[in-house]
């Protein structure tokens, strides 16, 4: 066990091992604080611990299974053990589903429900509880931009990602009184290792995945950046892409336009999948 440190710069990350959960750990370890690698990829997560003990700071590693609540005790239980408290949760760990209602398997859903929304449901009961005790901390639930817009045969996804952000504007109203503060992040496609793990019925659906990520003009590190300020000003909203902000904004102020860009897509879907079935039965 290692001594327990006083300085009051302490963060856990989620799904920390690779893509914006290691971003985000680095940019936290650069600007100096103790980082808390939670993750399933062993390998990968302590090689990110050595970037970080590199760097000067503390750091450990944490192997979290974010669909187990033992797993979740765990990384809890070791927090305290070596810090004695934390500042800052992320929830980032998660996946990624495709498919049309009547194609997806049910599997598909209880997976990515249990990872996305659960698995974050999980990191807030814990943390939440240690908040409290400690008179103060911040919740960082990442969610997506598919939790405000929704795009056609992405509906397990999108709703994992919707329900996150309802669940996020709950305990910000919830936890507030407690001086314990929450944000929610909503980035659009940006490049990661998402598409990796991607279930779907369709075959090339990764594929598909992988090319919209990598359409992003801006990265992970650009995104963590940006996570770093909005929390430190303790903002709820953080929407990174300003495309996708746009979008938002035009669901809610002008609904008619939004109804009929995403009509049109609709459209468009089912039109590429007859012509993919006419060309199969040839």
């Amino acid at each position: 066990m290692q001594k327990k440190t006083s300085e009051k710069k302490r963060i856990a990350i989620t799904g920390a091992a690779s893509g914006l959960g290691k971003a985000i750990a680095l940019h936290y370890a650069k600007a100096g604080w103790n980082v808390a690698v939670a993750d399933i990829q062993d390998d990968d997560g302590q090689h990110v611990v050595s970037q970080i003990k590199a760097l000067g700071r503390d750091s450990f590693f944490c192997h979290c299974d974010v669909t187990s609540d033992s797993d979740i005790i765990n990384l809890h239980d070791q927090i305290i053990d070596r810090w004695g408290g934390l500042e800052i949760i992320v929830n980032n760990a998660g996946v990624a589903t495709h498919g049309t209602m009547d194609n997806a398997p049910l599997a598909d859903w209880q997976w990515v429900i249990d990872i996305n929304l659960m698995g974050v449901v999980r990191g807030c009961k814990q943390f939440t509880s240690l908040f409290k005790q400690q008179g103060h901390g911040h919740i960082v639930n990442i969610a997506s931009m598919a939790g405000l817009i929704y795009t056609p045969e992405m509906g397990s996804y999108n709703a994992t990602k919707a329900a996150t952000v309802a669940l996020s504007e709950t305990l910000r109203f919830e936890l507030e009184p407690y001086n314990i503060h929450t944000s929610v992040v909503c980035p659009g496609f940006f490049q990661t290792n998402l598409a990796k793990s991607a279930r779907s019925p369709d075959a090339g659906a990764q594929e598909l995945i992988d090319r919209l990520l990598s359409t992003s003009k801006i990265d992970a590190d650009d995104i963590a950046e940006i996570i770093f300020t909005a929390v430190q000003k303790k903002q709820f909203w953080i929407l990174p892409h300003r495309t996708y902000k746009t979008l938002w904004l035009m669901k809610r102020y002008l609904p008619f336009f939004y109804q009929r860009t995403f009509g049109i897509m609709g459209q468009k879907t089912k039109y590429k999948r007859e012509k993919a079935a006419r060309g199969a039965s040839i």
